[in-house]
Order: C-alpha cells, then structure tokens, then sequence
C-alpha cells in the first residue's frame, strides 16, 4: 500500500508522469477557455492600433506644435495656438457652416427616400433582386466618376440640368459660383451615392420584423400607412439610428464630391469664395496648399470633437426620451 501511494506521488511530481501530463492538459484547456477568444479579437486591435489610435495620438501631438509639410521631423511647440488660431479663424467657422447645411441637405432627403426605397422594395414583385443590387451600384461607383459625372451634368454653359431648365424656360444657374446652388449640387452626388446603401439596411431590418405584427394590424383594419407608421417604422428604429449616426459621420468628413466639384485639387478647394468649403476640404487645404500641419492636425481634431459632441448629445436625447416614455 505504502508502495502504490510512493509511486503514485513520483508520477505527480515527474514531469513526465500521467499526473504531470494531467496538470499540463488542464493548464492548456484553461489558457483554451480563457485566452482563445481574446486571440481571435487579437488581430483587430492590433490593426487598429497600427492604423486608428496611432495616428489619432500622433495628430494630437502634431496639432500641439507648427509643423511644415517639407520639414516634418522639425517640430516648435505652441501649446494650443494653434486651436486658438482656428478658433478665431473666420474660415474655420465657414467650413463648419457649409459642412452642417451640406449635410443637412444631403442626410435628411437622402434618409427619406432610402426609407420609402426600402418600403417598396419589401413588397413581393418581379425582379425585386434585380431592383435591390440596382440600388446598391451607385454606392459601388467610384467617388471620382460620380463626382465628376455630377460636375459635368452642373456645368454652367454646356451642362445637362441648365439645358433642361432652359427647355421650360428657366435662366441657367450657375451651379459652382452661387453658394446654395454649389451645396445643393453636391448634396445631389452624396444622396445619388448613398441613399441605395441606406434602403438595403432599412431592408434587411425590415425583413426581421415578425410577419404576424402585419397580420395583427390589418385585422384590426389599419392600412397601409398605418401599418408603415406603427409596425414597421417602430420596428427598425435602431437601424434608423444607426444610419442617422453613419451619415453624420459621412457629412463631417465630406471631401471627395466638393474637391471634383471645385476643378480637382489644382483648383479651388471650396469656391473661390469659400461658399461650399466644407471642414475637410479645410484639412487639406492647410496641410497640402498652405503646407501648414500642425493646423491641418488641429482641424482634424476638431472634426473629431465634434463627432464626439455629436454622439454625447445623442445619448442624451436617448436618454431623456427613455425616461419621459
């Protein structure tokens, strides 16, 4: 007896033992349990560590000196002047004007129609495939093409809205040099591109919604609008949050369709008098023209800062409306 409890100790205390083996197996099944899942997020966090957090630290700490584009490695301290400077930038101030009303402009219609898109395409018709990939191609086109196609069709001279508008007897308008004109011409690029993209999300949550929702309401003799006011729009209202939040982060960081619409990057960024300047056609205009990164840096930031006011005054909304329901 005293033999079998010796070597059953031994074979616990080798290595090599059938009890050494047993620890060895537990320890790898509790690294297995406990350390998979953060090695399948692993590869995540260190992209976005690379490509996301890194250059958010490292424009911060740019924004805090003035920085030339040709010397980069020769930095001089500042401080803050350089966010004092913005801030008493009428520029600045412009940009964020043009960039709210662009967005405004483009983000609101653009929501509606994918809303009313999604609801039709939700119907059971002929060649409903063909109609939901044929909402999705202008999101697939490049930026560049569509921008410049837009462009083309807004000439003021030769272009295909002003010689639709001469057909029934309009003056043409010159779409690039008036202001309002300029941004309701772009917003027209941002919902073409966008608004397919938007209809397939609100279709895809629409289709999660139980059909027997429907079923209830039109026994209780609710039509159609009804049915679209009280079940389905209820039904994906996070979806419609969620869209709301994409596009405003889109509106903020505009800068493909206003570059093309203003002659491309050798051309006038924004208008000759700023009138569809929008914040990140200001980003590049101080770090790539006036050769200036530290500002560009500081209006990189401040669009950060106010996506993050953005998202604070929605919670806050959520919030009050949870506790006043």
């Amino acid at each position: 007896m005293a033999t079998s409890t010796t070597s059953a100790r031994a074979d616990l205390a080798e290595p090599g033992g059938d009890g050494g083996r047993r620890r060895l197996g537990a320890l790898l099944h509790r690294l297995d349990i406990k350390g998979a899942p953060y090695a399948f997020v692993a590869p995540f966090f260190v992209v976005f560590a690379a490509f996301s957090f890194y250059p958010l630290i490292y424009t911060s700490w740019i924004s805090l000196h003035r920085v030339e584009l040709a010397t980069l490695d020769v930095m001089e301290w500042v401080a803050f002047d350089n966010y004092v400077e913005l801030w008493n930038d009428e520029r600045f101030w412009n940009a964020l004007a043009n960039t709210i009303t662009i967005g405004v402009i483009s983000t609101v219609p653009q929501l509606l129609m994918a809303l009313g898109l999604a609801h039709l395409l939700n119907y059971r018709m002929r060649g409903s495939l063909f109609f939901r990939v044929a909402s999705l191609v202008p999101y697939a086109t490049s930026v560049g093409a569509a921008a410049l196609v837009f462009t083309m069709l807004f000439e003021r001279d030769f272009g295909m809205i002003n010689w639709a508008l001469g057909g029934i007897g309009l003056d043409p308008v010159n779409w690039e040099a008036d202001k309002w004109p300029a941004q309701l011409a772009i917003s027209t690029i941002v919902i073409w591109r966008w608004t397919g993209y938007n209809a397939l999300l609100y279709l895809a949550a629409m289709q999660a919604i139980p059909a027997d929702r429907y079923e209830a309401a039109a026994i209780d003799g609710a039509s159609r609008w009804k049915q679209f006011t009280n079940v389905t729009v209820p039904g994906i209202r996070s979806t419609i949050v969620f869209t709301i939040v994409l596009s405003t982060i889109g509106a903020t960081q505009l800068f493909g369709e206003p570059l093309i619409f203003g002659q491309g990057p050798n051309g006038v960024t924004g208008g000759a008098d700023n009138q569809y300047q929008t914040l990140g056609l200001l980003l590049y205009e101080e770090g790539w023209k006036n050769y200036q990164m530290g500002r560009s840096a500081t209006v990189a930031w401040a669009m950060f800062l106010l996506l993050v006011l953005v998202f604070v005054a929605q919670r806050l909304i959520k919030r009050l409306r949870s506790r006043t329901s």
